[in-house]
């Protein structure tokens, strides 16, 4: 993926900031340093920044109190700022490529071209046809230069700007890696944000970010049994039928908050699939082999069995830290067991290099 030493990665959630160091070995790799910290309510609000101080002071307090050194960091973006196409354009050199891309990104993306960073992979090329696929990524400059000055203004230093979705491949990738000849989703439920990745053979062929995820069952919790936004997520945890170690204990859960809660999942459930089902219609792909769930929501059994149950597909949850080796006090077990299925795009990010072609 790149020379150097791994970046250290920091995924800044709606809820919560994660951050992950790994080092590479010839035995392979380990997690190095492990730090969480939750956030104040309505700090991030739909992919924005709203509460820049609170954003600073908890980075800063994490990386001091982990003995974290390392300050080069790889961070990452997502929601309604980032816009992914698949598209295909002339064979053409890399030179002439990158004089192209401006223009051919204008005809795809619904911004205005002086207000997004382009980036693009190829995907495939076919000669015979004179043609080439690539996966054109464009996300809002503002938005970048906000977190990248946010992370700065903690004294460190991003050197890579990445996207939700295609960290978690990368993960994947690394850890279990892609049938050559199947069709699988990659699905990071989170607190406010869902994102969708499907794969085939290997190479992203839609993406999409849901705006819904595990606040949508807490509130409505809150909604219908008029208790606090932190008894409902209390609830919704020892409610959930997941594992007690993941969430805690709540206590006797009521009758009715079952009800939402499966209720819920179903609804977000059905959002996921109109997702797939879209694809399905669109990419002449014949089916999809494996639904694959992370993210801290994708601990919930109702939604993982919601999604199964409308999309007919076996849900597998995907542990982030599965094939990593925690490497001594730097990392407490405690806080990998509460925590590994929200560690995906901070340890997706930590795989990131130092020196890297594209950002």
């Amino acid at each position: 993926m790149g020379d150097g030493n791994n970046l250290v990665g920091v995924d800044i959630g709606s809820s919560s900031i994660k951050v992950c160091q790994i080092k590479e070995t010839r035995k392979g790799r380990s997690l190095h340093k492990l730090a969480y910290a939750p956030l104040p309510p309505q700090t991030i609000v739909d992919g924005h920044i709203m509460n820049a101080g609170a954003v600073t002071e908890t980075l800063s307090r994490m990386f001091a109190d982990n003995q974290i050194k390392q300050r080069n960091v790889a961070i990452s973006v997502s929601g309604q700022s980032v816009i992914i196409r698949k598209i295909t354009v002339p064979m053409m050199t890399p030179a002439e490529l990158d004089e192209q891309i401006q223009w051919e990104a204008e005809q795809h993306i619904p911004f205005d071209i002086k207000d997004v960073q382009i980036d693009y992979e190829v995907l495939k090329r076919q000669p015979e046809r004179g043609q080439m696929d690539l996966l054109l990524v464009a996300a809002k400059r503002d938005e970048i230069n906000d977190y990248a000055q946010f992370v700065r203004e903690a004294r460190l230093k991003p050197l890579i700007v990445d996207i939700d979705a295609f960290t978690v491949q990368n993960l994947f990738e690394a850890t279990r890696g892609f049938p050559p000849d199947q069709t699988v989703a990659l699905i990071n439920l989170g607190a406010s944000l869902s994102s969708l990745n499907i794969i085939t053979g290997g190479i992203s062929a839609f993406t999409r970010d849901i705006a819904s995820g595990g606040n949508v069952i807490t509130e409505e919790i809150q909604r219908q049994t008029g208790v606090s936004f932190d008894q409902a997520e209390s609830y919704k945890c020892g409610g959930s039928g997941g594992d007690a170690g993941a969430f805690g204990s709540s206590g006797m859960v009521p009758q009715q908050v079952h009800d939402v809660i499966e209720s819920v999942c179903d609804t977000i459930a059905a959002e996921i699939q109109r997702s797939l089902d879209f694809f399905m219609a669109t990419s002449g792909e014949s089916e999809i082999h494996r639904i694959h769930v992370t993210g801290g929501t994708a601990n919930l059994t109702p939604l993982r069995n919601a999604i199964q149950r409308r999309a007919k597909t076996n849900v597998d949850f995907f542990n982030p830290v599965e094939k990593l080796t925690l490497d001594g006090p730097g990392v407490p077990e405690p806080l990998v067991r509460e925590r590994a299925a929200q560690l995906a795009v901070a340890v997706g990010l930590s795989l990131r290099k130092e020196k890297e072609k594209r950002a």
